[in-house]
């Protein structure tokens, strides 16, 4: 029976915090015009989950593109195919590995920065001195925080493509020997437009993903140190899990 209850429990618990998930979206989607009349804030967010990533999309981008040039080559390379290597790339960048990637580090560096600067206002009651001056938190704080990360995450998305397609092209080219001609004319002619289409919608969801979670996290973490940590944690696990999960789905039905 305590087996049995405990299950109950933890399923009863999942649900409550879908809905409370669900009804803080409904509330935050409310906020979101409101939001867009102050461009400045939607900007500098969009700076600061965006701008301030691009060193670790560049790097990963870079590093994921070369690894997958040379698994690529090698791989193409037992059926005499290796001047499909930038068709492989391409593909493998635009419709998986550029979205998933680049959503696992908005999570870890935009998310978690979102979370903590959220959970830092709430522990100084900094959302509540807003309340009672009566201005509404979830307008001027987690919409504009919400908006930037949506935004931010295509292109995020875009630059990570394009970085690890020129890490690809130097190990496949330069270091293997591929015909670069070979490389590029192929990759055109087989990369269609709802290829790039998958990947910004994949793009889309996941930032709104990530970017609901960091928030949600933030805005209801326990106004201590160890809430504030404790909610950047869930962040970071919550939203990864979530992006393999939506990745999934997504994968599935565009198949």
């Amino acid at each position: 029976m305590s087996g049995a209850s405990t299950r109950d429990g933890l399923l009863v618990g999942m649900l409550r915090r879908i809905g409370a998930v669900a009804v803080f979206f409904g509330a935050l989607l409310a906020q979101c015009a409101p939001a867009l009349l102050r461009p400045r804030l939607i900007v500098h967010q969009v700076y600061n989950a965006g701008a301030r990533s691009l060193i670790i999309i560049m790097l990963c981008g870079v590093f994921v593109g070369m690894v997958l040039g040379l698994q690529g080559f090698d791989l193409l390379q037992r059926f005499g195919s290796e001047d499909a290597l930038g068709v492989a790339a391409a593909l493998g960048l635009l419709k998986e590995l550029g979205p998933v990637v680049t959503a696992l580090l908005f999570a870890g560096r935009a998310g978690t920065a979102l979370t903590s600067e959220i959970g830092l206002m709430r522990a100084t009651d900094q959302l509540t001195a807003m309340q009672m001056m009566a201005v509404d938190p979830m307008q001027r704080i987690i919409a504009p925080r919400f908006l930037g990360g949506v935004i931010a995450m295509p292109l995020l998305v875009a630059i990570f493509n394009v970085v690890g397609l020129f890490g690809a092209q130097l190990v496949g080219v330069q270091l293997m020997g591929v015909d670069p001609g070979a490389f590029w004319s192929q990759m055109q002619g087989a990369v269609e437009l709802n290829d790039v289409q998958e990947g910004f919608i994949k793009s889309l969801v996941f930032g709104t993903a990530c970017s609901l979670v960091a928030v949600y996290e933030g805005y209801h973490s326990e106004p201590t140190a160890a809430g504030v940590g404790l909610a950047t944690t869930r962040t970071v696990v919550t939203s990864s899990v979530l992006t393999l999960l939506l990745d999934y789905i997504l994968t599935a039905a565009f198949l």
